[in-house]
């Protein structure tokens, strides 16, 4: 007999945070929760006594359920909270037992379900973020003035700085942060009923006709006091069929996961061994070469930034559910948006500890600068040779002078020396200054200054 899902074949969220607050244990308590809140609230508006709040909460305890039966004998019912139900039912009082469920879906309960997991599991992903932003901001804080090479379409282009890149990293990060602190705090609880009406609210006998709101209104009251109770957000209508939530969750998980999927991109170029301007602090080993020490955390992040669109895409197509409660739309959703959950936060989870022990090399940064013999500068000195000798002219020099370098193998520089003694005009230029890499780095310090401000 084969265990259960232990993450095997997901090292990306295996004992991160994530990984627990997205379990199956977790979900479990989390409908238990909603089931709890939902007598609780009507306990406060006087639909339910007291007691039966305080019975159904003190019942609510998932290491008191089987989550594998529970999962089994929902395959009857298409979800899991049908046979939850049952037997939540069965764990408390006969005189509680009306109060179990009363007036909710199925859909009700793992829809809050959902949203209450959605909002553990993005706590630490936050902390997590919230590490890298830091770890990132000292990297381009030191580095602000590290020359290195900019790379386009995978070459040599002009010039930039370290700090630079690493503050670009933190302005993703910032806002993945941004955009998840937002989604989460705008995490809604779910109550319709049977079809979004809250009906059957309005029809419950109140314990005290004082206490509660007229016949119209109870489920309203209702509502307000269900998400009160579970400190999610009250939606302004229910959201059985209109997935608004879901679509901005799967959204602002898709998005984190390019941002830190960039970060992880840059790592794993920089790290080449050819190219070795950055390596993981803790490299990862291999089964068959003792040399090797593999950039793993930026791997696993790259590997969870390749699946997330593909998720976040399920999720979007749910946005067109049929009729007031959907089938198989709605379904269709709870195992990516689990997976999308705990990918990003096992990406999260990695890059704050890639980013913590990120290790940079200046000096290969400066060596691999002079890899194209001076013409990573051929910018910088077409744009000072056209002022004296016009644009085309200039052009026309330096792409001879370019070619003659590349095919001589010799520095830019020391071929332009002899182009400046048959023109005229461009004599008294120092070379050495205007092809010197470090000194074309254009605002790349301020620039690193200015995202540095940002809080």
């Amino acid at each position: 007999m084969y265990e259960s899902d232990v993450g095997l074949l997901a090292p990306g969220r295996a004992g991160s945070p994530a990984e627990t607050a997205t379990g199956d244990s977790a979900f479990l308590q989390a409908m238990l929760d909603a089931e709890a809140a939902l007598t609780r609230a009507q306990s406060v508006c006087g639909l339910a006594p007291a007691e039966a709040g305080r019975a159904v909460t003190a019942a609510a305890d998932a290491s008191r359920f089987d989550a594998r039966d529970v999962a089994l004998r929902a395959r009857a019912s298409g979800n899991p909270v049908t046979p939850l139900v049952f037997d939540l039912v069965a764990a408390v009082e006969e005189d509680v037992r009306p109060y179990v469920h009363r007036g909710a879906s199925s859909q009700d309960i793992l829809d809050t379900a959902v949203m209450l997991v959605a909002a553990r599991a993005l706590a630490p992903v936050l902390d997590d973020l919230a590490r890298s932003a830091e770890a990132v901001a000292r990297l381009a804080l030191a580095h602000r003035n590290t020359p290195m090479a900019g790379r386009t379409l995978t070459q040599h282009a002009v010039p930039t700085t370290f700090g630079l890149k690493a503050a670009g990293w933190r302005a993703l990060i910032l806002d993945s942060r941004d955009r998840l602190s937002a989604v989460r705090e705008s995490l809604p609880a779910q109550l319709g009923g049977a079809a979004g009406t809250l009906a059957a609210f309005n029809t419950f006998t109140p314990i005290d006709e004082a206490e509660v709101a007229a016949d119209d209104g109870r489920g309203l009251t209702v509502l307000q006091a269900f998400a009160n109770e579970l400190g999610l957000a009250e939606p302004l209508l229910p959201w059985l069929s209109l997935r608004t939530p879901i679509a901005d969750l799967a959204g602002a998980l898709a998005f984190t996961a390019g941002a830190l999927g960039k970060l992880a991109a840059d790592v794993l170029t920089l790290s080449r061994t050819e190219i070795g301007e950055v390596t993981e602090g803790k490299g990862g080993g291999s089964s068959t070469m003792p040399h090797k020490a593999n950039p793993v955390r930026a791997t696993l992040i790259a590997a969870a930034a390749r699946r997330a669109p593909g998720l976040a895409a399920t999720l979007y197509g749910s946005l067109a559910a049929e009729d007031e409660r959907p089938a198989g739309s709605w379904h269709a959703e709870w195992e990516p948006l689990r997976e999308l959950l705990r990918l990003v936060g096992g990406a999260a989870y990695d890059a704050a500890e890639l980013t913590d022990g990120l290790r940079v090399v200046p000096y290969a940064m400066r060596e691999n600068l002079q890899l194209t013999d001076g013409l990573i500068v051929s910018e910088r000195l077409a744009a000072v040779f056209a002022e004296r000798i016009g644009r085309k002219r200039a052009k026309e020099v330096l792409v001879s002078a370019a070619a003659r370098a590349r095919a001589e193998t010799t520095d830019l520089a020391d071929v332009l020396g002899d182009v400046l003694d048959e023109e005229p005009e461009l004599a008294g230029l120092d070379l050495s200054d205007l092809a010197e890499p470090a000194r074309y780095t254009g605002c790349a310090g301020a620039l690193t200054d200015r995202a540095l401000d940002r809080r």
